[in-house]
């Protein structure tokens, strides 16, 4: 979630909050200023999570599941790589899940007969711990 969004959508909650708290209102205002901002932190949080999983056979994000075994390599990608291949170098039928408040990202590299996506480009706060992830196998500890 862009940092921003956070006091727009606190500033959005009081308002609202403060139709409940008027000159003309019987009940004390305070209760609606803690359920709407209550809800509007949730939603916000809801808003901007991204699942991501890494398994011993597979890789998820959101909906997407991605069997390890066709991995071909990972690759952490700073701002600058992961901007080039997101513009100029960008493949059509690549699959990426990005968020562009976030600066890192993961390329992974796909060695798949079955399937036309050459890679996947995934956002990370962490692009390096989650190449650890996917580079480590099931016989390797944590």
């Amino acid at each position: 979630m862009p940092l921003w969004f956070w006091p727009a959508g606190l500033a959005l909650g009081a308002l609202l909050a403060a139709l409940f708290d008027g000159p003309l209102s019987r009940y004390p205002g305070w209760p609606a200023y803690v359920v709407v901002l209550g809800l509007v932190v949730a939603g916000l949080w809801w808003w901007g999570r991204i699942r991501l999983a890494v398994t011993d056979t597979e890789f998820i994000i959101d909906d997407a599941r991605l069997p390890r075994s066709v991995i071909a390599a990972v690759e952490p990608l700073g701002a600058d790589d992961k901007r080039r291949l997101l513009s100029v170098d960008a493949h059509p039928l690549a699959f990426v899940i990005q968020r562009p408040w976030i600066s890192g990202a993961v390329r992974i590299v796909l060695d798949d007969p079955q399937d036309p996506t050459p890679y996947w480009i995934v956002s990370s706060r962490h692009p390096q711990r989650l190449a650890d992830a996917l580079h480590r196998t099931a016989d390797q500890p944590a």
